[in-house]
């Protein structure tokens, strides 16, 4: 055997052994083994040390120092920063803690970062912050937290942004609520355009992840802390240097990192772009896209695996979202978007609110098919008082309570269309099955009772099984018209 061969063989196992229930692994790595002592050996040991390299794996490299808070009992409440008054902490990273405070001068809230003593104690350190705090006082868009101040007291530095009031994306996935289709393309694109306002002037953000876009009151996104960006050689920016870190050295959280930036390899705007798609992938799903039972493994799938994709994973997701997401995903840097501002007109905008015209269309047909419900529950009462039955009871209970299911969710659609047309077309989507369905059946046992009708008034037979036909061929036929013309789609 090879010793690539050999490798991959103790890859597979071992990522087969991390799936396993740990109290039983060691009986199943015996017998997955084969008897190969050396392949058990090479897998037990990447085992007895996966724990401490998950942990590792999952955090931004940025923190892994030991205790960085030890350096320091931090600000207390009403401690003056010049003119910044501290009001309380709210947030700690790898590059310090982050203090709400207030700024006396202008009367406004902003957030303070105080940067970790051991980043700033060499003379080279302290100008590259200063640079990446230039970088990112660059970057002028609603989408990305402004920069407004760099303030040197004595040996301590601080950097001074705007406070976003919120709640971040990473509160959003964990809330188990999935966007609807209108939240998914509108923050999609509202991340596009802020990155893209960055990858313009030559900035790489390196470490886009969900703790780091924050969700303003508004509903808004804004990207945070572009601490570890990288400025692109030759950009737009060039007065503030040409790298902010050092080539070759590994930043950021690996679980969004793109398989070029794992290995070492000179980055560009697409790690943000593969980070992106990750991000929306576990947006709108729920899940991370290289899901798996620890941080080691989804490394080892972002570098080797082919991701599911995300219409699979959800069908409701749009089209046009889905083509970006899975583009976005790519291996390959070459085969993602060359930078963001490439996304945004990939994004359409979908016709969530039809013209008042075409609305009120709309509404009729639903209106017609409940009038048509009322007709059919009122066919098969007669119909069960005619033809004194088992089957024409059993008819009309099952005509009465498909009318009654759909008649209830053809109303709830009017309604959304009436006070949240925003989220009609997702109402309309959820609901379909349930519509189809119940027609479906209301249609086949009338058309059953017409038949019960045949020996003895045919005209009333007739008109039964026309109006079967009528409720069938108003949803499979009609219905998607009225649609087609509502909302540009089915």
């Amino acid at each position: 055997m090879t010793v690539p061969g050999a490798w991959r063989q103790v890859r597979d196992l071992f990522e087969q052994a991390l799936e396993q229930d740990p109290a039983g692994v060691d009986r199943w790595l015996d017998h997955a083994a084969g008897g190969d002592g050396v392949l058990r050996a090479d897998v037990a040991s990447l085992l007895a040390h996966h724990s401490r390299a998950g942990r590792f794996l999952a955090e931004p490299l940025g923190e892994r120092v030991p205790d960085p808070f030890d350096e320091g009992p931090g600000l207390e409440p009403g401690h003056q920063i010049g003119p910044y008054v501290i009001v309380r902490e709210i947030g700690r990273g790898g590059m310090g803690r982050v203090y709400l405070a207030s700024d006396q001068r202008l009367g406004r809230p902003v957030a303070l970062k105080a940067l970790l003593p051991r980043l700033t104690e060499h003379p080279s350190s302290r100008e590259r912050l200063r640079r990446e705090a230039q970088a990112a006082a660059a970057l002028t868009h609603p989408g990305i937290c402004t920069v407004y101040a760099l303030e040197e007291v004595g040996d301590e530095l601080f950097i001074v942004t705007e406070y976003v009031e919120g709640r971040t994306l990473r509160e959003d996935i964990a809330s188990g609520n999935r966007p609807s289709s209108h939240a998914l393309r509108q923050t999609a694109r509202e991340l596009a355009s802020a990155l893209a306002v960055a990858h313009a002037k030559g900035i790489v953000h390196r470490d886009l992840k969900p703790e780091n876009v924050m969700r303003t009151n508004e509903g808004h996104v804004k990207i945070l802390d572009f601490g570890l960006a990288r400025i692109e050689t030759g950009s737009p920016v060039g007065p503030i240097g040409p790298l902010i870190t050092q080539p070759g050295l590994l930043l950021g959280t690996p679980a969004y990192m793109a398989p070029e930036q794992l290995n070492g390899q000179p980055v560009d705007a697409r790690v943000d772009i593969f980070a992106l798609g990750v991000l929306l992938y576990e947006y709108a799903c729920g899940k991370h896209p290289f899901e798996a039972g620890t941080p080691l493994a989804v490394m080892a799938r972002i570098l080797e695996s082919d991701v599911t994709s995300i219409a699979s994973r959800d069908p409701h997701i749009p089209d046009d979202v889905a083509a970006v997401v899975d583009r976005c995903l790519q291996k390959a840097p070459v085969d993602r978007f060359p930078s963001a501002s490439a996304i945004g007109p990939m994004l359409q905008d979908a016709p969530t609110v039809p013209p008042p015209a075409v609305a009120r269309w709309w509404q009729m047909h639903q209106l017609a098919v409940i009038a048509l419900y009322v007709g059919a529950s009122t066919a098969a009462w007669h119909i069960k008082e005619v033809a004194t039955s088992p089957l024409s009871r059993w008819l009309f209970v099952t005509v009465g309570i498909g009318a009654a299911v759909a008649g209830i969710v053809r109303g709830h659609l009017v309604f959304t269309q009436w006070m949240n047309p925003l989220r009609l077309v997702d109402e309309r989507r959820r609901t379909a099955t349930v519509t189809l369905v119940a027609d479906l059946l209301i249609g086949a046992c009338l058309f059953l009772d017409g038949l019960l009708l045949v020996p003895t008034t045919p005209l009333y037979a007739v008109l039964t099984i026309a109006l079967a036909i009528g409720v069938a061929l108003a949803r499979v036929l009609m219905e998607p018209a009225t649609t087609v013309a509502a909302f540009g789609r089915r």
